[in-house]
């Protein structure tokens, strides 16, 4: 299994003997290869352990990341439109320049989590706002 650049789809970031992308990124971040600006759209990781990832800059528009533990994952500058995360793991990591809108972050955990970067460029839609707040534990009263 190749996975490629979104980008370049002719220059490959991992290539792996595993048969799934999903068993090919676990099998990338467990040897502790940069998985960076990686095309994963769409892809499965559900529940999947990717503490310590190396994903800055990837595609992960639409990804289902339920329960995935990416704890201490470097996801800076990274495509997370409309991915799934409820429930994740995310203590530790860094999201600065992270595009948000349309993410699900659910019962996510945020503890400690780096939004900051260049000019405050994590996104996230207006009306992600108050799932947003809750998920950093943050009850907005009137």
């Amino acid at each position: 299994m190749k996975i490629v650049s979104w980008y370049d789809s002719e220059k490959i970031v991992y290539e792996s003997e595993k048969e799934t992308v999903r068993d090919t990124v676990i099998e990338a971040v467990r040897q502790g290869s940069a998985l960076m600006n990686a095309d994963l759209r769409d892809v499965n990781l559900k529940d999947a352990d990717l503490q310590g990832a190396i994903l800055g800059g990837a595609d992960l528009r639409d990804a289902d990341l339920r329960g995935a533990n990416l704890r201490d994952a470097n996801l800076r500058d990274s495509n997370l439109a409309g991915a799934n995360l409820a429930g994740a793991n995310l203590r530790d990591a860094n999201l600065a320049g992270t595009n948000l809108a349309g993410t699900n972050l659910g019962d996510a955990d945020l503890f400690h989590v780096k939004f900051w970067g260049r000019g405050g460029s994590t996104k996230i839609k207006k009306a992600q706002v108050e799932s947003f707040l809750t998920a950093l534990g943050i009850t907005v009263e009137d």
